[in-house]
């Protein structure tokens, strides 16, 4: 798979008031389908979840409202995706942590929609790591994460996919999910370029970026700030956002 040149990577940030050396974006295709992935080091990005205004504890619902939000900081998104599922009031649907607070506990039962179709599972932030870990073993093992977010269902499970994926289904949208390397020093958030089904989606995961672990975050919704690739999708407020931060570049 190709990656930006940081170098390249630099400039095109720069060039739109954005922080340098930060997630790089780009356009991938496998088996006739278009996907966009940033990637995301642990070792060198910012990365964060996002979900309320800091001064109003209203939802920020917006990547511009983040951006807005870090600019009081000298900081900037560099990129953002929607990062779970969440209830009309914008509220995450299971658990929700940020900056070891955590706003809305665990939820470990089966249930109806793509979040109860278990397996689900959790992404959680640590330093220097991100993990997609299945909600059970995130359960048992309790990890320390600084920020979390679960979602469902999991797309990649120890390298298999979702037991529950139809190669035929005709259940078609634009989706999005996040991967983790099995030592959580690299993630990979992607959004499908055109409607996929979970099986070709997942199968992205499996075969193309070869994770052990992938999580569904949406569809419908699923939106992509990226302003290197001069993509800022529009559409409803969200709930739970992923992004990473970097320093504001001069305008």
């Amino acid at each position: 798979m190709s990656r930006i040149k940081p170098c390249l990577a630099a400039l095109a940030l720069a060039a739109f008031g954005q922080p340098a050396n930060a997630a790089a974006c780009e356009a991938e295709r496998y088996n006739g389908q278009g996907y966009t992935v940033c990637t995301v080091d642990m070792a060198e990005d910012d990365l964060r979840l996002f979900l309320n205004d800091a001064e109003t504890g209203k939802p920020l619902g917006s990547f511009s409202n983040i951006d807005k939000q870090l600019e009081a900081e000298g900081r900037a998104l560099a990129f953002g995706m929607n990062a779970g599922m969440y209830h009309a009031d914008r509220r995450p649907v299971g658990l929700y942590i940020e900056g070891t607070k955590a706003v809305a506990p665990l939820v470990t039962r089966a249930g109806p929609g793509n979040f109860g179709l278990l397996p689900n599972g959790v992404f959680c932030i640590r330093k220097g790591r991100a993990d997609v870990i299945e909600t059970l073993r995130f359960e048992r093992d309790a990890p320390a994460c600084r920020d979390a977010s679960q979602s469902g269902p999991m797309l990649v499970i120890d390298g298999a996919l979702h037991p529950r994926f139809l190669r035929d289904s005709d259940s078609r949208y634009i989706r999005n999910g996040v991967g983790t390397a099995a030592d959580g020093r690299m993630a990979w958030f992607v959004i499908s370029d055109s409607p996929v089904t979970f099986h070709t989606f997942g199968s992205f995961f499996r075969d193309y970026l070869k994770v052990p672990q992938a999580l569904y975050f949406d569809g419908k919704v699923s939106r992509l700030y990226a302003p290197a690739l001069r993509r800022f999708d529009p559409g409803f407020p969200l709930g739970p956002m992923v992004g990473v931060v970097g320093a504001r570049e001069a305008q």
